[in-house]
């Protein structure tokens, strides 16, 4: 394994971090994965991931503007650092070397009722 481990989740957020670039904060997060996944999100799931990438250095969050709707509290936006585009880019190379090592006759697969 590399230098950057992630899990499945942690780098689905991390690439919605990434795509919401400077609109990153948990309700666009969490809508952005819901809708290009079409994968039900819960907030704490999020939540509790948002905080290990923020504490393993892969995110950095700041507190946006305060709204009524939220009764008074800031937005928390987060941002990608450094770290967490090097993780995915870890991550992505990795799968990609997986995906390469697959032989021919695999992809060439045709489905089949058994």
């Amino acid at each position: 394994m590399g230098k950057y481990q992630i899990g499945e989740f942690e780098e689905v957020v991390l690439l919605a971090v990434a795509i919401l670039h400077g609109q990153a904060y948990g309700v666009s997060i969490r809508k952005e994965i819901e809708t290009k996944m079409d994968r039900k999100v819960s907030i704490g799931a999020l939540q509790s991931c948002l905080d290990r990438l923020q504490k393993k250095g892969y995110l950095s969050s700041q507190d946006g503007e305060v709204t009524n709707e939220r009764g008074g509290r800031p937005k928390r936006y987060f941002q990608i650092t450094v770290a967490g585009k090097n993780a995915l880019e870890s991550t992505k190379e990795m799968r990609n070397q997986l995906w390469d090592s697959i032989p021919q006759v695999i992809l060439d697969l045709k489905f089949s009722s058994i």
